[in-house]
């Protein structure tokens, strides 16, 4: 095993839009504004936002990320469970079958949806030169040890292998605060 680490990205609440719900919340024809890019090639964070209604409450502004994709996705954390009120599943990105549903609102228009409502569960996205490295395959589950004052181990780490991917764990805003991660933090497989 290599004593490389790896650098940590800790997800705010986001939204991923399909062209046609894009089209519905900000209006026939309209493109997503690049605000910045993620870590991910080809990845960025839009400068649109929308709010997400449950059954309790709202989560405002909710930042779009992009490109556009098949299926809208929305991924908050347990914390933003409780506060729209819903019971929100765990599961790795871009699987929301049988997820749960709810209210986008936008500045032209609302669209509610039947699934696609997650807490995404934590991975480390990797280049097949970093998984030969690191002597892992993608969809393996790793230990991740983060040090620091509130240090801590996580467990069922996915790993997520693909040419296209740059090295980086993913870990929610509950997740990264637990461990006193910053920007600079960086984790070694155990």
């Amino acid at each position: 095993m290599t004593n490389k680490k790896i650098p940590v990205g800790v997800s705010n609440r986001h939204i991923h839009l399909t062209k046609e719900h894009l089209h519905i919340l900000f209006g026939e024809g309209y493109e997503l504004n690049m605000w910045k890019d993620l870590s991910q090639p080809g990845q960025y964070a839009a400068e649109e936002k929308v709010d997400v209604v449950g059954n309790k409450g709202t989560l405002s502004g909710v930042r779009v990320l992009g490109p556009v994709r098949n299926e809208t996705q929305i991924e908050v954390s347990i914390t933003d469970s409780f506060k729209l009120g819903v019971k929100v599943p765990l599961r790795n990105s871009g699987d929301i079958a049988n997820t749960t549903g709810c209210k986008i609102v936008g500045p032209k228009g609302e669209v509610t949806i039947e699934k696609g409502l997650i807490v995404a569960a934590r991975h480390i996205h990797m280049h097949t030169k970093d998984a030969t490295e690191f002597r892992v395959s993608d969809k393996d589950i790793v230990k991740v040890k983060v040090e620091g004052d509130r240090g801590l181990i996580f467990e069922n780490v996915l790993v997520r292998v693909n040419d296209q991917f740059a090295l980086e764990m993913h870990v929610d805003v509950d997740e990264g605060n637990a461990a006193g991660i910053t920007k600079d933090t960086k984790v070694e497989i155990i």
